[in-house]
């Protein structure tokens, strides 16, 4: 019998769908995150469904935690296969969401095998190649818990403000804007530093122009949550909009912008404007309690930096000289 699907060709692109019942460490999907991750070349979308997602703004720390392990399982793989330019992006849905329209297509999607996902496949997705991979039997899958919380209107702030250089947009910067429009009501504002600000940066020749950093940064986020209003704007200093803007309500820094904060608070209070909501998150966090031995080894042992890959990219650019 003839195959529905298009003989085997390199995967470029690839997209693995699952459902997740809880907001815990999901390790029963470390060997779907590893096969698709080994096979993609150029990018992978990880999309994960579940009822926890129907509505933004609660349990912030279980879903940073949620982020980190998904992107350091992907990220870890990608590195040690020599592919530190694999564009990972992760993805929240509730449960009835529709799985996102990835720009430019989609060569091979993964599926765990025995889980049910409830939105349905767009078409665009009937003749792509699908492999299906066993989940890891080894660990038990629970259901999150009622709580006493569970109904509770969530908290969105109509204006969150974030800022930085995301230079070659990795898992660092995708979990800080990630969170950041975790609890986005309406509008976003994320001031790009400017060129003319990172002359001292290392490896400054390999760093992306601001047209494209700040490209690739609105890109993310209409993929993460489509329908707000994105206002990517270059920087040249440390306050941005927040230096004049009364109408934002939160700040989202880490906890190497942590002086920023600080900064930006003392001048709204200077100039009589309204005091900012701060969340500050460990972009990869080694020190989390909630995760257990072997996740915090493996976000010690993976690299996640725009140094980083700056440095990847000289090396390579000399090899091949």
């Amino acid at each position: 019998m003839c195959s529905p699907f298009p003989p085997g060709r390199s995967v470029k692109t690839a997209l693995l769908l699952a459902t997740v019942p809880t907001l815990s460490s999901p390790h029963f999907l470390a060997p779907a995150i590893i096969a698709a991750a080994t096979e993609a070349q150029n990018r992978l979308v990880i999309v994960l469904f579940s009822r926890l997602f129907n509505d933004r703004g609660s349990r912030w720390d279980d879903v940073h935690d949620l982020l980190s392990f998904v992107y350091v399982q992907a990220t870890k793989v990608a590195q040690d296969l020599g592919k530190i330019l694999l564009h990972v992006d992760v993805v929240l849905r509730g449960m009835h969401a529709s799985v996102p329209d990835i720009e430019d297509g989609v060569d091979k999607v993964f599926r765990v095998r025995g889980d049910a996902i409830a939105a349905e496949l767009p078409l665009s997705l009937a003749t792509v190649r699908q492999t299906y991979v066993q989940r890891d039997e080894d660990v038990v899958v629970g259901i999150e818990p009622s709580s006493p919380t569970e109904g509770t209107k969530p908290t969105l702030y109509p204006v969150v403000a974030l800022g930085g250089t995301f230079d070659h947009l990795h898992a660092g910067h995708k979990i800080l804007l990630s969170m950041a429009l975790w609890i986005t009501g309406e509008k976003i504002i994320v001031g790009v530093t400017d060129d003319a600000l990172l002359k001292n940066k290392s490896n400054k020749d390999v760093l992306e122009n601001i047209t494209t950093r700040k490209y690739h940064v609105r890109q993310f986020m209409e993929l993460f949550v489509p329908g707000l209003v994105y206002d990517v704007v270059s920087i040249n200093d440390v306050y941005g909009p927040t230096g004049s803007d009364p109408n934002i309500q939160a700040l989202v820094v880490s906890h190497e912008t942590l002086s920023g904060a600080h900064a930006i608070a003392s001048h709204r209070e200077s100039h009589s404007l309204p005091a900012l909501k701060p969340f500050v998150i460990d972009v990869i966090s080694h020190n989390s309690s909630k995760l257990d031995p072997s996740d915090l080894q493996m976000i010690k042992d993976t690299k996640i930096s725009s140094t980083f890959i700056r440095e990847w990219i000289v090396n390579q650019e000399q090899t091949v000289s």
